[in-house]
């Protein structure tokens, strides 16, 4: 994890099962200059992944010698091992990988620590960070999942369910007759054409579910628990969730992830 000077940028690498989300922080900051989403391709090789991120860190101005040190959190296993490899090969340093031996600050009180998802434990984490008493962080991803922290800051466990994208894509795969639908806002409640009928249905189902668990989070955790909203697809879900999400923050995975590192450094 050694850095190239004092001048040296974080990047904080997010791979999820649809998206990867990534982004680079000031030198020794805590502000994201910059951050990128794109498809997440399983099959890509540190080669590929190394080109993708040149060229966009070229579109701000930006190379491969900015970067001094690196973490990044994966539900895909195998591209763990090829972001560290592209680190390796093109940035000269070996990237921290978020994992069951990584130092978070914050006690595991499940069953078995090493079943909780690294992106979750990330998200958990800067969001204790912010109010510092217990809260839940909603990620609407491929799947959308509740994690939960205490007072105390220690990860309690969570819920997961599927996202609005598996959903549309069971629907159209299940039902002869429905089309395949793009996911976007529906023109109102009661749909006038079937694209706008699923639209409303993912879009008003969704947001009764959020709204629904959550009620039943505020009881047993107590009602002043702060509710984080986070992941690709809230910024389509959440305008239509009542009185639920206390915040909506696009960054606060790589937010967790910078924040791991800090914990992390020099080990």
């Amino acid at each position: 994890m050694s850095t190239n000077g004092p001048a040296a940028k974080l990047l904080v690498v997010d791979v999820g099962n649809t998206q990867t989300h990534f982004g680079v922080f000031e030198a020794g900051g805590e502000t994201v200059e910059e951050h990128w989403r794109f498809a997440t391709v399983r099959e890509s090789t540190s080669d590929e992944l190394g080109a993708a991120l040149a060229n966009l860190l070229a579109l701000r101005g930006l190379r491969f010698g900015d970067i001094g040190c690196s973490i990044v959190s994966s539900t895909v296993p195998q591209l763990s091992d090829q972001w560290t490899a592209m680190a390796r090969r093109y940035l000269g340093h070996e990237m921290l990988v978020v994992g069951p031996s990584i130092r978070t600050g914050m006690p595991i009180r499940i069953d078995n620590p090493r079943e909780v998802g690294a992106d979750r434990l990330v998200n958990s984490v800067a969001a204790y960070e912010r109010v510092r008493s217990s809260c839940v962080v909603v990620d609407f991803g491929t799947a959308i999942t509740y994690d939960c922290v205490s007072d105390a800051g220690e990860y309690l466990g969570g819920i997961i369910t599927p996202g609005a994208e598996i959903s549309l894509d069971a629907l159209y795969e299940r039902a002869a007759k429905l089309p395949k639908v793009e996911l976007a806002e529906p023109r109102g409640l009661i749909g006038k054409s079937t694209v706008d009928a699923i639209r409303s249905g993912i879009a008003y189902g969704f947001a009764g579910q959020v709204e629904g668990i959550v009620r039943r989070l505020r009881a047993e955790l107590g009602e002043g628990i702060t509710v984080i909203a986070t992941g690709g697809l809230a910024g389509v879900l959440v305008p239509f969730i009542r009185e639920t999400i206390d915040e909506v923050d696009d960054l606060l995975t790589l937010i967790g992830l910078r924040l791991i590192y800090e914990r992390n450094r020099g080990r």
